[in-house]
């Protein structure tokens, strides 16, 4: 049984630290979360992201871009929208799914692809950190370096995450318990309140919401990776009360993904282990989390 909710635990750490590199990992071991501060994205750039990208799921533009079946990039409604792992219910959300290679609304590219190349080269740095500062009988069962695994992956994705206003008498989860599939996610503060982290006492604590902070967290990918040292936590968006509730709530999750043949254990490549999760989805939808 759960218990609700106290403020989170999550220790802030300065990117510009000393030893950051080692409470970095140490935070990453304890909660499978991270809060960096004074860290090189633009979050200048990600609040004008979070405002023009709001205009665009306002507006009747998106269904100009709806989810290709095929490249599995683009607009996703909420009619459209994934399910957690061992729910039926569709999360209450929609968003899009940008790739470097993919569509974007022509006015939305340039800030979109500046903060991804941001995202993308920060990542990297936080792999090293891990590659480096694990401990050796961890990082011996990595089948080659962290960066390595996603130089060139076609998979890894921006989410552009809307949470729309909850009218008066409507019941739904904005999202819904779950682990992220992938590596590492990078995840620069919401512009409102809602993530909650599951922590082992079966008690979920909600993340504060720095405005300047980013937040990184495991994915099933690096727990398989590192033999569950680093965990991949269950967190959701709780559904607000008062007046937090009629206002959307927008979020910029990056989810970095290996390239498919790349070697997560003895047991699987990320190819099979992306696959054997997706099957155990209730929406078809989540298939285009990433393609292959």
């Amino acid at each position: 049984m759960t218990h609700q909710d106290s403020t989170s635990q999550l220790p802030s750490i300065s990117f510009k630290s000393n030893h950051c590199e080692k409470s970095f990992l140490e935070s990453l071991h304890h909660f499978g979360f991270a809060a960096l501060d004074d860290h090189p994205l633009d979050m200048t750039l990600v609040r004008k992201i979070y405002r023009t990208w709001n205009e665009f799921f306002e507006s009747e533009i998106k269904y100009q871009f709806e989810v290709d079946p095929d490249n599995h990039d683009g607009y996703f409604s909420t009619q459209n929208a994934e399910s957690a792992k061992g729910f039926t219910d569709k999360d209450f959300k929609e968003y899009y799914h940008y790739y470097p290679w993919g569509r974007c609304p022509e006015q939305l590219r340039d800030d979109i692809q500046e903060y991804y190349a941001q995202a993308q080269a920060f990542s990297i740095t936080l792999l090293k950190w891990i590659d480096q500062f694990s401990p050796t009988n961890i990082k011996q069962h990595f089948s080659q370096s962290l960066p390595s695994m996603i130089n060139d992956s076609s998979s890894s994705l921006l989410r552009i995450l809307r949470y729309p206003p909850i009218g008066k008498n409507l019941q739904v989860k904005r999202a819904a318990p779950h682990e992220d599939i992938n590596l590492l996610t990078i995840l620069p503060a919401a512009d409102g309140p809602g993530l909650q982290i599951l922590d082992k006492q079966g008690n979920w604590l909600s993340a504060q919401n720095q405005e300047n902070q980013v937040l990184v967290n495991t994915g099933d990918m690096l727990q398989e990776v590192s033999r569950g040292y680093y965990p991949s936590t269950t967190h959701r968006v709780a559904t607000p009360a008062g007046p937090e509730k009629s206002k959307a709530r927008m979020s910029l999750p990056l989810f970095l993904h290996p390239r498919a043949n790349v070697i997560l254990s003895e047991r699987y490549t990320a190819k099979a282990y992306l696959e054997e999760r997706l099957a155990e989805l209730n929406s078809v939808q989540e298939l285009t989390q990433t393609p292959l």
